[in-house]
Protein backbone atom coordinates (compact mmCIF):
# COMPACT_ATOMS: atom_id res chain seq x y z
CA UNK A 1 0.00 0.00 0.00
CA UNK A 2 1.06 3.76 -0.70
CA UNK A 3 2.76 4.94 2.43
CA UNK A 4 2.23 8.61 1.63
CA UNK A 5 -1.91 8.15 1.93
CA UNK A 6 -0.68 6.15 5.37
CA UNK A 7 0.81 9.42 6.47
CA UNK A 8 -1.92 12.11 5.15
CA UNK A 9 -4.75 9.58 6.83
CA UNK A 10 -2.25 9.81 10.18
CA UNK A 11 -1.82 13.38 10.20
CA UNK A 12 -5.47 13.58 9.97
CA UNK A 13 -7.28 11.21 12.39
CA UNK A 14 -6.27 9.83 15.96
CA UNK A 15 -4.67 7.01 16.77
CA UNK A 16 -8.14 5.61 18.53
CA UNK A 17 -9.88 6.21 14.87
CA UNK A 18 -7.09 5.10 12.91
CA UNK A 19 -7.42 1.73 15.03
CA UNK A 20 -11.31 1.80 14.26
CA UNK A 21 -11.66 2.77 11.09
CA UNK A 22 -8.39 1.23 9.19
CA UNK A 23 -6.49 -1.38 11.14
CA UNK A 24 -9.23 -3.45 11.91
CA UNK A 25 -11.64 -3.09 8.64
CA UNK A 26 -8.06 -4.11 7.03
CA UNK A 27 -7.70 -7.13 9.85
CA UNK A 28 -11.46 -8.54 8.99
CA UNK A 29 -10.88 -8.36 5.26
CA UNK A 30 -8.00 -10.08 5.98
CA UNK A 31 -9.38 -12.31 7.88
CA UNK A 32 -12.40 -13.03 5.21
CA UNK A 33 -10.27 -13.53 2.49
CA UNK A 34 -8.01 -16.39 3.89
CA UNK A 35 -10.44 -17.86 6.30
CA UNK A 36 -12.67 -18.71 2.85
CA UNK A 37 -9.62 -20.32 1.16
CA UNK A 38 -8.69 -22.37 4.90
CA UNK A 39 -12.42 -23.22 5.23
CA UNK A 40 -12.92 -24.31 1.15
CA UNK A 41 -9.35 -26.25 1.53
CA UNK A 42 -10.26 -27.78 5.10
CA UNK A 43 -13.48 -28.20 5.54
CA UNK A 44 -15.57 -28.80 1.38
CA UNK A 45 -17.86 -30.95 3.02
CA UNK A 46 -19.13 -28.58 5.57
CA UNK A 47 -19.49 -26.00 3.01
CA UNK A 48 -23.38 -26.09 3.58
CA UNK A 49 -26.09 -24.65 6.09
CA UNK A 50 -27.11 -27.81 7.40
CA UNK A 51 -30.76 -27.73 7.55
CA UNK A 52 -32.97 -28.62 10.07
CA UNK A 53 -36.55 -28.85 7.92
CA UNK A 54 -37.13 -32.59 9.20
CA UNK A 55 -36.83 -31.35 12.88
CA UNK A 56 -39.27 -28.33 12.48
CA UNK A 57 -40.84 -26.37 9.06
CA UNK A 58 -43.29 -24.44 10.91
CA UNK A 59 -41.49 -21.51 11.54
CA UNK A 60 -39.03 -22.27 9.18
CA UNK A 61 -41.31 -22.10 6.35
CA UNK A 62 -42.07 -18.42 6.61
CA UNK A 63 -39.15 -17.37 8.72
CA UNK A 64 -36.42 -17.92 6.09
CA UNK A 65 -38.38 -16.60 2.99
CA UNK A 66 -38.82 -13.34 4.49
CA UNK A 67 -34.77 -13.47 5.76
CA UNK A 68 -33.48 -14.23 2.47
CA UNK A 69 -35.81 -11.84 0.39
CA UNK A 70 -35.01 -9.54 3.03
CA UNK A 71 -31.53 -9.73 2.90
CA UNK A 72 -31.32 -9.95 -0.63
CA UNK A 73 -32.85 -6.36 -0.79
CA UNK A 74 -30.59 -5.10 1.82
CA UNK A 75 -27.51 -5.96 0.10
CA UNK A 76 -28.54 -4.42 -2.64
CA UNK A 77 -29.37 -1.46 -1.04
CA UNK A 78 -25.77 -1.34 0.45
CA UNK A 79 -24.50 -1.73 -2.62
CA UNK A 80 -25.94 0.92 -4.40
CA UNK A 81 -25.51 3.74 -0.82
CA UNK A 82 -22.03 2.86 -0.13
CA UNK A 83 -20.12 1.53 -3.36
CA UNK A 84 -21.61 4.13 -6.03
CA UNK A 85 -20.76 7.79 -5.49
CA UNK A 86 -23.75 10.23 -5.30
CA UNK A 87 -22.97 11.93 -8.25
CA UNK A 88 -23.05 8.81 -10.47
CA UNK A 89 -27.09 8.73 -9.10
CA UNK A 90 -27.37 12.36 -10.10
CA UNK A 91 -25.50 11.81 -13.57
CA UNK A 92 -28.46 9.22 -13.96
CA UNK A 93 -31.21 11.58 -13.44
CA UNK A 94 -31.72 10.27 -10.31
CA UNK A 95 -31.96 13.25 -7.50
CA UNK A 96 -30.87 13.47 -3.86
CA UNK A 97 -34.22 13.87 -2.73
CA UNK A 98 -35.47 10.98 -4.39
CA UNK A 99 -32.44 8.76 -3.95
CA UNK A 100 -32.78 8.65 -0.42
CA UNK A 101 -36.88 8.77 -0.33
CA UNK A 102 -36.52 5.32 -2.23
CA UNK A 103 -33.58 4.11 0.29
CA UNK A 104 -35.24 5.15 3.47
CA UNK A 105 -38.90 3.38 2.13
CA UNK A 106 -37.25 0.37 0.55
CA UNK A 107 -34.56 -0.16 3.29
CA UNK A 108 -37.12 0.61 5.89
CA UNK A 109 -39.29 -2.98 4.23
CA UNK A 110 -36.45 -5.26 3.37
CA UNK A 111 -34.95 -4.51 7.01
CA UNK A 112 -38.22 -5.27 9.09
CA UNK A 113 -39.03 -8.36 6.06
CA UNK A 114 -35.05 -9.61 7.27
CA UNK A 115 -35.90 -8.59 11.42
CA UNK A 116 -38.98 -10.71 10.91
CA UNK A 117 -37.57 -13.40 9.43
CA UNK A 118 -34.39 -13.33 11.34
CA UNK A 119 -36.13 -13.20 14.99
CA UNK A 120 -38.22 -16.33 13.93
CA UNK A 121 -35.45 -18.15 13.02
CA UNK A 122 -33.53 -17.33 16.62
CA UNK A 123 -36.64 -18.69 18.18
CA UNK A 124 -37.28 -21.95 16.30
CA UNK A 125 -33.68 -22.54 17.53
CA UNK A 126 -34.42 -21.35 21.16
CA UNK A 127 -37.49 -22.65 21.80
CA UNK A 128 -36.90 -26.16 19.57
CA UNK A 129 -35.43 -28.68 21.97
CA UNK A 130 -33.89 -30.81 18.99
CA UNK A 131 -32.50 -27.81 16.97
CA UNK A 132 -31.38 -25.76 19.98
CA UNK A 133 -29.23 -29.11 21.30
CA UNK A 134 -27.46 -28.82 17.55
CA UNK A 135 -26.66 -25.28 17.56
CA UNK A 136 -22.93 -25.49 17.58
CA UNK A 137 -20.48 -22.84 18.73
CA UNK A 138 -20.28 -20.95 14.80
CA UNK A 139 -24.12 -20.70 15.50
CA UNK A 140 -23.91 -18.93 18.66
CA UNK A 141 -21.61 -16.52 17.41
CA UNK A 142 -23.16 -16.11 14.34
CA UNK A 143 -26.57 -15.15 15.53
CA UNK A 144 -26.11 -12.77 18.16
CA UNK A 145 -23.88 -10.41 15.66
CA UNK A 146 -25.70 -10.90 12.90
CA UNK A 147 -28.77 -9.69 15.04
CA UNK A 148 -26.87 -6.97 16.76
CA UNK A 149 -25.72 -5.76 13.25
CA UNK A 150 -29.32 -5.63 11.72
CA UNK A 151 -30.66 -3.85 14.26
CA UNK A 152 -28.19 -1.73 14.59
CA UNK A 153 -28.57 -1.01 11.09
CA UNK A 154 -32.66 -0.47 11.12
CA UNK A 155 -31.90 1.48 14.44
CA UNK A 156 -29.94 4.25 12.65
CA UNK A 157 -32.08 4.46 9.92
CA UNK A 158 -35.39 4.96 11.97
CA UNK A 159 -33.46 7.50 14.32
CA UNK A 160 -32.20 9.88 11.83
CA UNK A 161 -33.75 9.51 8.32
CA UNK A 162 -37.16 8.22 9.33
CA UNK A 163 -37.90 10.12 11.81
CA UNK A 164 -35.08 12.51 12.89
CA UNK A 165 -33.85 15.06 10.47
CA UNK A 166 -32.35 13.45 8.15
CA UNK A 167 -28.94 12.38 7.75
CA UNK A 168 -26.70 11.48 4.46
CA UNK A 169 -24.50 8.86 5.34
CA UNK A 170 -23.05 8.83 0.88
CA UNK A 171 -21.27 12.45 2.04
CA UNK A 172 -19.43 10.22 4.87
CA UNK A 173 -19.90 6.78 5.65
CA UNK A 174 -19.81 5.67 1.89
CA UNK A 175 -16.10 8.02 1.45
CA UNK A 176 -15.03 5.79 4.17
CA UNK A 177 -15.89 2.37 2.55
CA UNK A 178 -15.11 3.22 -0.42
CA UNK A 179 -11.58 4.30 0.35
CA UNK A 180 -10.84 1.38 2.17
CA UNK A 181 -11.18 -0.73 -1.57
CA UNK A 182 -9.17 1.98 -3.60
CA UNK A 183 -6.57 1.53 -0.82
CA UNK A 184 -7.37 5.89 0.01
CA UNK A 185 -8.56 5.08 3.75
CA UNK A 186 -9.97 8.30 4.62
CA UNK A 187 -11.41 7.47 8.55
CA UNK A 188 -11.68 11.50 9.51
CA UNK A 189 -14.93 10.57 6.78
CA UNK A 190 -16.62 7.98 9.77
CA UNK A 191 -15.04 9.68 12.75
CA UNK A 192 -17.82 12.08 12.88
CA UNK A 193 -20.91 10.16 11.94
CA UNK A 194 -23.30 9.08 14.19
CA UNK A 195 -22.36 6.58 16.98
CA UNK A 196 -25.42 4.16 15.71
CA UNK A 197 -23.83 4.44 12.02
CA UNK A 198 -20.34 3.63 13.14
CA UNK A 199 -21.20 1.10 15.51
CA UNK A 200 -23.35 -0.27 12.31
CA UNK A 201 -20.11 -0.39 10.92
CA UNK A 202 -18.34 -1.92 13.53
CA UNK A 203 -20.62 -4.72 13.61
CA UNK A 204 -20.38 -5.57 10.13
CA UNK A 205 -16.73 -5.68 9.82
CA UNK A 206 -16.44 -8.35 12.88
CA UNK A 207 -19.28 -10.02 10.28
CA UNK A 208 -17.39 -10.18 7.92
CA UNK A 209 -14.23 -11.84 9.54
CA UNK A 210 -16.72 -14.35 11.26
CA UNK A 211 -18.34 -15.25 7.80
CA UNK A 212 -16.07 -18.06 6.64
CA UNK A 213 -16.21 -19.78 10.20
CA UNK A 214 -19.94 -19.92 9.93
CA UNK A 215 -22.99 -21.48 7.99
CA UNK A 216 -22.84 -18.09 6.10
CA UNK A 217 -20.77 -19.75 3.47
CA UNK A 218 -23.61 -21.01 1.65
CA UNK A 219 -24.29 -18.12 0.02
CA UNK A 220 -20.88 -18.53 -2.17
CA UNK A 221 -22.65 -22.39 -3.03
CA UNK A 222 -25.81 -20.80 -4.74
CA UNK A 223 -27.36 -23.67 -7.48
CA UNK A 224 -27.07 -21.52 -9.72
CA UNK A 225 -26.56 -24.37 -12.22
CA UNK A 226 -29.55 -25.89 -11.67
CA UNK A 227 -31.44 -23.03 -14.03
CA UNK A 228 -29.80 -24.46 -17.22
CA UNK A 229 -29.61 -27.89 -16.04
CA UNK A 230 -31.25 -30.36 -18.31
CA UNK A 231 -34.81 -32.12 -17.13
CA UNK A 232 -34.40 -35.41 -15.25
CA UNK A 233 -36.59 -37.87 -16.51
CA UNK A 234 -37.83 -41.24 -14.44
CA UNK A 235 -39.29 -43.77 -15.97
CA UNK A 236 -40.96 -46.75 -14.53
CA UNK A 237 -38.80 -49.86 -13.98
CA UNK A 238 -40.20 -52.87 -16.02
CA UNK A 239 -41.22 -55.96 -14.63
CA UNK A 240 -39.89 -59.03 -15.99
CA UNK A 241 -42.31 -61.63 -17.46
CA UNK A 242 -42.52 -64.98 -15.94
CA UNK A 243 -40.62 -67.71 -18.02
CA UNK A 244 -43.05 -71.08 -18.41
CA UNK A 245 -41.86 -73.85 -17.16
CA UNK A 246 -41.94 -77.70 -18.62
CA UNK A 247 -45.29 -78.59 -16.87
CA UNK A 248 -46.87 -75.42 -17.95
CA UNK A 249 -46.93 -73.73 -14.53
CA UNK A 250 -45.67 -70.23 -14.25
CA UNK A 251 -41.67 -69.25 -13.07
CA UNK A 252 -40.72 -66.53 -10.89
CA UNK A 253 -37.89 -64.16 -12.56
CA UNK A 254 -35.84 -66.19 -9.93
CA UNK A 255 -35.88 -69.41 -11.28
CA UNK A 256 -37.74 -70.86 -8.13
CA UNK A 257 -40.66 -73.26 -8.69
CA UNK A 258 -43.52 -72.34 -6.96
CA UNK A 259 -44.53 -75.57 -4.06
CA UNK A 260 -47.61 -77.24 -5.27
Amino acid sequence: MNAPLFLSAAASASGADLLLWVAIPYICLAVFVVGHIWRYRQDQFGWTSRTSQLLEHRWLRWGSPLFHLGAFMVIAGHVVGLAIPDSWTEAAGISEHAYHTTAVWAGSVAGVAMVTGLGMLCARRLLTRQIRLGTDRSDKLLFPLLSATVLLGITATAAHNVFGPGYDYRATVSVWFRGLFILQPQPEAIAGAPLLFQLHALTACLLFAAWPFTRLVHVWSAPVGYLARPYLVYRRRATPAAAPTAAGRPRSASGSRRAA
